[in-house]
């Protein structure tokens, strides 16, 4: 947000955060969401560029097409571990992984 435009609503009496501020985040849990959804862009990415739909990388991991959707929506039900998974059947490497942690790091 443009620091005018913030400016001119905290003028008029909002109060402008921003989403961990809202819903009451510590760091920890801040940067564990920012992870998750680091690491869900890029099984969305990579399985894009792989040429895979989501029911032939749900096929490969032995899980159903909406697990798969769930993922990519970093939705609370999947797990770190299946997004691990998943970016290595892809094949993500080891550094791959490491940009994406960094991509959360930097958000």
């Amino acid at each position: 947000m443009k620091q005018t435009k913030k400016a001119r609503l905290e003028a008029a009496g909002w109060r402008v955060s921003d989403a961990a501020a809202f819903l009451g985040l510590s760091d920890e849990d801040r940067r564990f969401v920012e992870l998750k959804l680091a690491l869900a862009s890029g099984v969305r990415q990579l399985r894009e560029r792989r040429g895979l739909t989501q029911a032939a990388l749900a096929k490969q991991l032995r899980s159903s097409q909406s697990r798969v959707a769930k993922m990519e929506a970093a939705d609370t039900s999947v797990s770190l571990d299946l997004m691990m998974r998943s970016l290595l059947s892809i094949g993500a490497t080891p550094r791959d992984i490491a940009k994406l942690i960094r991509k959360a790091e930097a958000a």
